[in-house]
């Protein structure tokens, strides 16, 4: 079989020529060698004939063999150590450090004269390794001649397109040479580039005699998880993984069997061909197919070969250059075509957005200003509702967290449990999670693909490799590397056989399950086509790179460590931050690393890959994908994903490949930033714009980029720092966000009840169905005296979207049925920033009720026990249940972005502590008792009322009332057993107490 020309190797890609190829040898225009150029080679052979060679002879001459000649004695312990010890040992040293260098020479020698990768490394050798590839360098790079003795400096560029990115490779190849011998060589390999493809065209027709047969490689399906690559086919067959590229060169764009093209090195299907290097080596290949192989695979063979440069280059010339479809299954990340209902599309008036809201209305996306006030919230989390629910969730729990830190005395100084309002940037950021957040969508996601993990295991089946997920019109398409078969139901094969897609109405069946989260590196990148993707990071085949603007790369970066540290649906994982992030640590400590540079990435990740590599081994696992489904998936296998922002030196990136090219399949990922599109072992390179566009074009990707920028990534961390419950513990109290006047003068003029029963005082009841919306937009602004940005009051209470005019009227609405007070102004107000804010005459039964237990415990009532009492039994007085215990379904879902929840049962427990404790003062117990029974009825969990509760019994004197409490506190633990606390409390007061619970038991 004749072999297929390789003059594609003169830089240029098959697939995309860049004008017609001159076959006519060329003189090849050479850098002219100069006198210091001699010189500095003089010098080079020198040094290295000084240190090599004279270095071992002066020492034999001065001092000879230094090392004893025969067994030493246990004697010479005792001995004084004396000049000729110490001048030996030194000459020791000296001998060894001659050693090591000699093998730096001789390693750098031998890649230079093989041209087969880089050098090897010799052990704690940096410095002298460093020398020596210089002067071997600066030696060899003379001219021409000696540069033609060393294929590896020769193919630089080989695989390039033109001698832009040659030089690239070449920088990248050669990392320890000194910027001016790095010109040098930049030039003198691109020379020999282009000299090699004349040669090449001109050796057309010998190749074969001077190669032998051609060979190739036929794609080997998966075993279990573990799946053929081109970097592991260089590996086996041309001994460096790294030439990897040269494989992809010569079947770039070449129609497969299966009739699709090799598009990206990072991507092949079973069963391609591979046209192999004339000097690959192995078993697997194939020279000229005889009687072994398969008239089948013969066959595929010799089409494939027919496919070659020469049929190629023929096709174009005779005008059909143009290429056959993408093959979007491997090649590509694609955008999954509408669902389809019948013979017709879902109309996309009628459904979901990418985020999860209503895509025809207002739900605090748009750009525009409201209602005429000129200002606005950040866009960059008004379009990234994954991102702003997951940082509104765990801002909920850090805040959550330090409230109960507080009241448990784990925080001193933090009495009345009222987290920091924000201002500033704080603010509008805050305003923009409220409104930008999807909730619904990520609880929607979560369920979803633990639901597919749980229905694979039943049938014991593999979770399949994703290499992205499309939110699109509600419903979710997950894109496989691969066919994986038919999907379990409800889940339906979608525009082929790579898509599986589940419908909006079938996801809302899925309910919580305790399944493994199969996909936990799944992040949000933008949107495209009304779609939103997310990017498996940890299951792409090698490094992401990112180029762009170092700020622009910033705010992507932050994006994904925010979106990835807080999302809900990943379990456990790690997110490794190398040289940027360090103040973003506070979103998510136990999720977020941070580092400081190159080097102690590969110190930490080397040692973990060899970890992950024995674990999965010992666990029996190809990949941590089976280690999430079946009886193992307790194990987790979390990921980490690993985020290097900045540009990584040339040597930096081959280590990083070299780490990567197995890190899919150990659950890894590496997400790289980079000046230039050229990063070495990137299998999917992106590039974001000034303007905000992330682009792929090798993946036909472009994308709105979802941005975090610096200004809001400050912001968001300011919000997570006020909330730190440990933050500044000996600063002042926090005093309620509004303070109302509760003496006889300031009784409100509009009275709303919250704390149970939803009752408004002081205002006619709305006519018409609008009444309720009303009362919840009302109820909104009650728990916000510092006000609410119309955008928020929106999207909380159409959380599916709605039009300005329609929120406009109900604001209309609202201003008329509150009125105006005696002084003609409005009850319903827009402060400076556009905010809306209720007058003071306006005032809620929580108002005052804070109110009250900050006037008793930090004002008149601190310093009169009268006034105290007074002021707690007035304040225990207006509990009457939960907050808005009446509210109907489906309305108030933006309580669950609140905390007031939390806040209310606290308060009336600190409210009930505190009127017990000036009870027992005075020896009343069983006032004191009162007091706590009336805080159980809002706060029934809260362990501190019932430690008071069983004190104040026990104050009684009656033992058989307290052995009753006992009994009821052991019956309502149920399984879960006492806590030791109340356990121990019990032990102290009620010593028989265990007795009674075995007898009831």
């Amino acid at each position: 079989m004749a072999r297929r020309s390789t003059s594609s190797s003169t830089g240029r890609p098959t697939g995309t020529p860049s004008g017609p190829r001159n076959r006519t040898p060329q003189p090849v225009r050479m850098r002219r060698r100069t006198a210091g150029d001699f010189v500095k080679a003089f010098l080079a052979l020198l040094a290295l004939l000084v240190l090599v060679v004279g270095v071992p002879g002066a020492l034999a001459v001065t001092v000879g063999w230094p090392l004893p000649h025969s067994a030493p004695k246990t004697e010479w312990l005792s001995e004084p150590i004396g000049v000729d010890v110490f001048l030996n040992t030194l000459t020791v040293i000296v001998w060894l450090a001659w050693a090591q260098f000699t093998a730096c020479v001789l390693v750098e020698v031998k890649a230079a004269v093989s041209g087969v990768g880089l050098p090897g490394r010799v052990p704690g050798a940096g410095p002298s390794q460093l020398l020596a590839r210089q002067l071997v360098a600066a030696l060899l790079l003379v001219g021409a001649t000696a540069a033609s003795l060393t294929p590896g400096l020769s193919q630089l560029g080989h695989s390039m397109e033109g001698n832009q990115k040659g030089t690239v490779a070449a920088a990248q190849a050669t990392p320890g040479l000194l910027a001016q011998q790095q010109e040098q060589a930049k030039s003198t390999a691109a020379a020999l580039a282009e000299q090699a493809g004349h040669v090449a065209a001109q050796a057309e027709h010998g190749s074969t005699a001077a190669h032998g047969a051609t060979k190739y490689y036929r794609i080997q399906p998966p075993e279990g998880r573990h799946h053929d690559s081109l970097w592991e086919i260089a590996q086996r067959h041309l001994g460096d993984g790294r030439r990897y590229k040269e494989i992809y060169e010569l079947n770039k764009d070449r129609v497969q069997p299966d009739g699709s093209r090799l598009s990206e090195a990072s991507l092949i299907r079973p069963g391609w061909i591979m046209e192999m290097p004339g000097d690959a080596h192995g078993g697997e290949l194939v020279e000229n197919p005889d009687a072994h192989v398969s008239p089948e695979v013969r066959q595929q063979i010799g089409d494939y070969a027919s496919t070659g440069d020469h049929a190629q280059q023929q096709h174009r010339e005779q005008g059909g250059g143009g290429h056959a479809a993408e093959d979007g299954a491997t090649a590509r990340i694609t955008v999954p075509s509408p669902r389809q209902t019948g013979d017709t599309a879902t109309p996309a008036a009628h459904t979901q957005g990418a985020s999860g809201h209503d895509s025809g209305h207002d739900s605090g996306h748009d750009s525009g200003h409201d209602s005429g006030h000129a200002f606005g919230l950040p866009e960059a989390l008004l379009g990234a509702p994954f991102l702003a629910a997951g940082l509104l969730a765990a801002l909920g729990r850090r805040r959550r967290q330090a409230l109960w830190q507080s009241a448990l005395g784990a925080v001193g100084g933090r009495r009345g449990m009222e987290p920091p309002t924000p201002h500033g940037d704080a603010q509008d950021v805050q305003d923009a999670l409220l409104v930008g957040a999807d909730p619904e969508g990520v609880r929607q996601l979560d369920r979803s693909l633990r639901g597919l993990a749980a229905a694979l295991t039943a049938e014991s089946r593999s979770l399949p490799v994703v290499y992205a997920a499309w939110l699109s019109h509600g419903d979710l398409h997950l894109q496989l590397a691969q066919p994986a078969g038919k999907p379990p139901a409800p889940w339906q094969l979608g525009q082929d056989q790579t898509f599986w897609t589940l419908s909006r109405a079938d996801a809302d069946r899925y309910e919580d399950t305790d399944t493994a989260a199969p996909y936990p590196g799944l992040v949000s990148l933008g949107t495209m086509d009304d779609s939103r993707l997310l990017l498996n990071l940890e299951a792409v085949p090698g490094i992401v790179s990112l180029s762009g603007r170092e700020a622009d790369r910033a705010a992507v970066f932050s994006s994904v460590a925010a979106e990835l540290a807080t999302n809900g649906w990943s379990d456990r994982m790690t997110i490794t931050l190398v040289g940027f992030g360090a103040d973003l640590t506070p979103l998510a400590p136990n999720r977020l690393r941070h580092l400081d540079d190159a080097d102690a990435l590969f110190e930490v990740m080397e040692a973990e890959t060899r970890q992950r590599r024995g674990a999965l081994g010992a666990a029996g696992h190809d990949s941590v994908l089976t280690g999430r489904t079946g009886p193992a998936q307790h194990t987790r296998w979390a990921p980490n994903l690993v985020l290097l922002a900045a540009q990584p030196s040339a040597e930096d990136a081959l280590r990083l490949a070299e780490l990567a090219a197995d890190a899919a399949r150990l659950g890894i990922g590496y997400l790289v930033g980079t000046e230039s599109a050229d990063l070495p072992g990137a299998a999917w390179a992106m590039e974001i714009t000034p303007d905000g566009k992330l682009l792929a074009p090798l993946l036909g990707l472009e994308l709105e980029a979802q941005l975090l920028p610096a200004v809001q990534q400050r912001a968001v961390v300011e919000l997570f720092v006020e909330a730190d419950p440990e933050r500044d513990p000996d600063g002042p109290t926090n005093a309620p966000p509004f303070l109302v006047d509760i003496s006889e003068q300031g009784r409100p003029a509009v009275y709303a009840r919250l704390v149970g029963p939803y009752e408004i005082i002081g205002l006619d009841t709305p006519d018409g169905d609008r009444s309720a919306l009303l009362h919840e937009a009302l109820a909104l602004l009650l728990l916000h005296r510092e006000g609410v940005h119309p955008r928020v009051l929106s999207s909380a209470l159409w959380p599916r979207g709605v039009t300005e005019d329609v929120r406009d009227a109900l604001l209309e609405r609202l201003r008329a049925w509150l009125g105006t007070d005696p002084d003609g102004g409005p009850r319903l107000r827009t402060d400076a920033t556009g905010r809306l804010v209720l007058a003071k005459s306006v005032v809620s039964d929580l108002d005052v009720l804070r109110s009250l237990y900050y006037e008793a415990t930090q004002g008149k009532g601190a310093d009169s026990r009268a006034v105290r009492g007074r002021l707690l039994t007035d304040a225990l007085v207006l509990v009457r249940g939960p907050l808005l215990a009446d509210r109907a379904d489906g309305r108030y879902r933006w309580l669950t972005h609140e905390i007031v929840d939390a806040q209310l049962p606290l308060l009336v427990a600190d409210i009930g502590l505190a009127l017990s404790a000036f009870h027992l003062e005075k020896d009343r117990a069983e006032k004191a008792i009162e007091a706590l029974g009336a805080a159980l009825r809002t706060a029934p969990d809260d362990e501190r009322l019932w430690h008071e509760l069983l004190r104040a019994t026990h104050a009684t004197g009656d033992p058989d009332r307290l052995r009753a409490l006992a009994a009821d506190l052991v019956s309502r633990s149920g399984a879960r057993g006492l806590p030791p606390r109340t356990e121990a409390l019990l032990d102290e007061l009620l010593p028989t107490w265990r007795e009674g619970a075995e007898a009831a038991g």
